[in-house]
């Protein structure tokens, strides 16, 4: 199974957590100025999320902002992540980016991998 050209429309949801988290991180380190999130293949379901705290953007990087805060994705990640939501869950298993992916058909326990 495979990603459609349309899921590549869609575009990424920024929740107020996360955006609030990311703003917070950006203030503690000046010289970045974005959260990047890419797909990579590996992990335990296929393909897994990266997160980099960026000073630049790349040509083919789509922004997301919301409240101030900036997340970018490649091009090849949004096909992988159209309709996406990203959020920031701070609970008693600890702190994490959580990325809720429609086009995920499984994904592993550590939330971190998923596959298509």
């Amino acid at each position: 199974m495979g990603v459609d050209a349309k899921s590549a429309m869609k575009g990424v949801e920024v929740t107020e957590a996360a955006a609030r988290r990311i703003s917070q991180i950006m203030a503690s380190d000046p010289g970045k100025t974005a959260l990047r999130i890419s797909v990579e293949g590996g992990g335990c379901s296929g393909f897994s999320y990266k997160f980099d705290l960026i000073d630049s953007r790349n040509e083919d990087d789509v922004a997301f902002t919301r409240d101030g805060a900036t997340v970018l994705i490649d091009e090849i990640s949004l096909v992988y992540m159209g309709g996406a939501v990203i959020d920031f869950v701070d609970d008693l298993m600890g702190q994490s980016f959580q990325i809720k992916n429609p086009n995920a058909v499984a994904s592993c326990g550590c939330g971190t991998s998923f596959s298509v």
